[in-house]
């Protein structure tokens, strides 16, 4: 067997990134043959993105790529473990090249975004940095004039079609999305499924007691039209002029709504609640 020196070492750590035990194990193990190393370094690296892939990734970023004409976007979301991963270099550098990918392509179906290099260099990022890493979901916006926001945490990010208007336009209504979070567009796009739960909640108020049917009716109306307002993009007062509605705003520049999509990192994935010191006891338990 070869014998493996500190130069060897240093090599494939600045090939690979890798810390200085690893590499030399790995060395040790391809008989001092550098490229071999990396070879089985690369096999390993996606059993080791397995044994991750269950440990909960619910941090992370949102990034946006829009076209120079305006004519269609990206909104993209991909998550770490913890917020520390997602302000790091390689991790961002990662990011920035999915999106790319995913704008250049148009594509949004993660799977197939992610076949080929991307997978790769998702799983050697995984060996580097020893947390989990996650493509989550990709979106496209095309057509009429689109514009983004994503504030400045890089955790909210938003998408909006208008049907005219301008960049700044579109990229302010995409902030006040961000800022407000609207359900839909208008009110006729809230679901009837939305709109009955809703319902529910107004008749189960201590204040709907005892009262008869009709005038219940009639309050519950008053209040199902008082929520549509509230989460309905274009009925509410625009963050930057509460004067105007985001409706009255676009209209006034000759345009109209017509999508948005928002993201926000780690919404509707739940986070696992450990508790440390149980697990620790657990496993001091089962040792004796």
């Amino acid at each position: 067997m070869a014998a493996v020196s500190a130069s060897m070492v240093k090599e494939l750590r600045e090939r690979t990134s890798l810390g200085m035990m690893e590499c030399k194990k790995a060395l040790a193990e391809a008989g001092g043959d550098i490229e071999l190393a990396i070879e089985n370094l690369r096999k390993a690296s996606g059993l080791k993105a397995a044994k991750k892939a269950n440990r909960t990734a619910a941090d992370g970023v949102v990034v946006v790529r829009v076209a120079d004409d305006n004519s269609y976007a990206i909104v993209l979301e991909v998550n770490s473990e913890t917020d520390f991963v997602a302000r790091d270099e390689g991790f961002l550098s990662f990011v920035a090249a999915v999106a790319d990918t995913a704008f250049a392509d148009k594509q949004t179906d993660v799977a197939a975004l992610m076949a080929g290099e991307l997978e790769a260099a998702r799983e050697a990022l995984i060996q580097k940095i020893g947390e989990n890493i996650g493509v989550r979901r990709v979106s496209l916006v095309e057509g009429g004039v689109v514009g983004a926001y994503v504030h400045s945490n890089n955790r909210i990010a938003v998408l909006t079609q208008l049907t005219a208007g301008n960049d700044e336009l579109a990229k302010d209504i995409a902030m006040h999305i961000a800022a407000v979070n609207p359900r839909v567009v208008s009110p006729e796009d809230m679901s009837v499924e939305d709109v009955r739960k809703e319902e529910d909640i107004i008749k189960a108020q201590p204040d709907m007691e005892g009262k008869p049917a009709e005038i219940v009716e009639k309050m519950v109306g008053g209040r199902i039209k008082k929520f549509l307002k509230e989460n309905s993009l274009i009925e509410q007062p625009f963050v930057k002029n509460p004067e105007v509605t985001v409706g009255k705003l676009a209209k006034d520049a000759g345009a109209e709504v017509q999508s948005f999509i928002r993201f926000e990192v780690g919404e509707g994935i739940e986070v696992e609640e450990v508790d440390f010191a149980a697990e620790v006891a657990a496993q001091v338990e089962a040792s004796k």
